[in-house]
């Protein structure tokens, strides 16, 4: 599928009281668009969804959490305050602790291991962040993290509106639309609007692209897991 790429990377108005994360938004909506319409998640709602396909995106998702929390520690290494610091190690500790214990939770509901073979598009898309939150400035590595954040609490409180009718989908569900993670989706977003103002076209452009792959990364990964995607042979 061909993702609508918005071009006007700058605000055409000129505008310097804009939050930054109205900007973000704007251009990660098309995509997001078309993730709630994508049949992995759809089928979470509906429980429609094959549990083998539930089971190879929790055992990739075991594998991303672990590098995401890595990059919100590097970021957090070049945060701008030492409370903006402090904000980015706690939430790459809840990312290593507590998301991975309800993903590794669900699989033992579920039958299954974590053990299992990292697919392309995860080790891809780890790789983008952790080279983007290493080589880029902070600004870059912020716009580069905040998809997995924003998205999924969007993604959560959609579902949330018709739950599921399969326990295990519910529990994930539950997970992206309850208050903890809403908290979290919130404090980055007050950071990201503190980051805006001060940030040159040319970094904030750098940014927005880092925001736009990353967002299709997110479309991708649910899809590799829908699609059974594997290494060629």
């Amino acid at each position: 599928m061909s993702l609508p790429v918005p071009t006007d990377l700058a605000d055409p108005a000129g505008r310097t009281d804009r939050p930054w994360s109205a900007e973000l938004w704007s251009l990660m909506e098309p995509i997001y668009a078309e993730i709630l319409r994508h049949p992995f998640l759809t089928g979470l709602s509906d429980g429609t969804l094959a549990p083998d396909a539930f089971v190879r995106y929790l055992r990739q998702d075991g594998y991303y959490l672990r590098d995401y929390a890595r990059a919100l520690a590097v970021l957090g290494a070049k945060a701008p305050t030492g409370a903006d610091a402090a904000m980015l190690a706690r939430h790459s500790a809840a990312t290593a602790e507590v998301e991975l214990a309800g993903h590794t939770e669900l699989l033992a509901d579920l039958g299954a291991t974590a053990d299992v073979e990292v697919t392309p598009t995860t080790r891809a898309y780890t790789s983008y962040l952790l080279a983007t939150a290493y080589g880029g400035s902070f600004a870059e590595g912020l716009a580069a993290v905040l998809p997995c954040y924003w998205i999924y609490a969007r993604v959560g409180a959609a579902l949330a509106v018709a739950g599921s009718p399969k326990p295990a989908y519910r529990q994930w569900i539950d997970t992206y639309a309850g208050k903890e993670f809403g908290v979290l989706v919130e404090e980055i977003l007050e950071l990201v609007d503190r980051v805006g103002p001060h940030l040159g076209s040319l970094e904030k452009e750098r940014a927005h692209q880092h925001l736009l792959l990353t967002t299709r990364y997110e479309w991708m990964f649910w899809d590799a897991a829908y699609t059974d995607e594997r290494w060629p042979q």
